[in-house]
């Protein structure tokens, strides 16, 4: 029996002790039968619809155990869309001729993002890791280059994956012991924003946009900190978001356009970030 750990000594057994236990008895009729499964060990009891509120709970605290035990205090977020390609690269999601056009032309923020996560990730150093630390989506795009900026400067960085209907797997460049993989969209959004210092976001489609907008009301609504909220490239933004109309039909109060800086470029972004926290 281990009598000690990190939540210091016991004079129990610890669960993984007994499921070794459980899982070496005698082959019977009885001990095959479902119903003898240790429950938290039995995957069709916890994936049924009545269990939903414990894998929440899982999904919240698998994570935060990982990252509180790395020491890591805060994050940079790297939003954008996943069908921007590396610049010369395939625009792999393009439909028609004008999409593969535009997917290529944006490409430029691949490397902008790369830089940029480059940036945060060598503040991040002084600290060794545990402050701006870049976290992404985990997926291709943006987040890939989010991931690859912080792997040219030998920093870690993570990657907060989601199961979706088509095949995703990770991108090469996220630490793979800081890789994780979520069920519920709510749960990984927590994750993105419980760490936050800065948001900054690409051009990128619907999930850029839900993760743009799930910030900016955290943060207009007083229910978050404010902190910088930067979105990269100019021209598209004003097209994609038309603040000023939202402002002149007072869906929004004037000055919340304010929550916003616009930037073209990775140094002008992180030179904001570092004027907000006077590095």
């Amino acid at each position: 029996m281990k009598t000690e750990d990190r939540s210091g000594w016991t004079p129990l057994p610890h669960s993984d002790e007994d499921l070794k236990r459980a899982r070496s008895v005698p082959d019977t009729p009885q001990t095959r039968a479902e119903t003898y499964r240790l429950a938290w060990d039995d995957e069709d009891f916890m994936t049924r619809r009545e269990l939903r509120p414990v894998r929440l709970q899982l999904e919240l605290l698998k994570p935060e155990m990982v990252l509180a035990e790395r020491g890591i205090r805060s994050t940079v977020i790297l939003f954008g869309g996943a069908r921007i390609p590396e610049p010369g690269g395939e625009a792999w999601a393009a439909k028609n001729e004008v999409q593969k056009k535009n997917l290529e032309d944006n490409s430029r923020y691949y490397d902008e993002a790369r830089k940029f996560a480059r940036l945060c990730s060598e503040q991040s150093a002084k600290s060794r890791y545990r402050e701006y630390v870049v976290v992404t989506g985990g997926g291709p795009g943006v987040m890939e280059a989010g991931n690859r900026g912080a792997t040219d400067c030998g920093a870690p960085s993570i990657g907060l994956n989601i199961v979706l209907p088509h095949e995703q797997a990770p991108n090469l460049y996220v630490s793979p012991e800081l890789c994780f993989n979520f069920h519920y969209f709510a749960i990984r959004k927590m994750h993105f924003m419980m760490r936050a210092k800065a948001v900054a976001v690409f051009p990128g489609g619907f999930g850029t946009m839900d993760e743009l907008f799930e910030a900016l009301t955290l943060i207009q609504t007083g229910r978050m900190e404010r902190m910088p909220v930067i979105l990269f490239g100019s021209t598209f933004w004003e097209r994609a978001i038309d603040l000023e109309f939202l402002a002149e039909q007072g869906t929004i109060s004037p000055g919340d356009e304010e929550l916003i800086t616009f930037v073209d470029t990775a140094e002008d972004a992180w030179s904001h970030i570092a004027a907000f926290y006077k590095l």
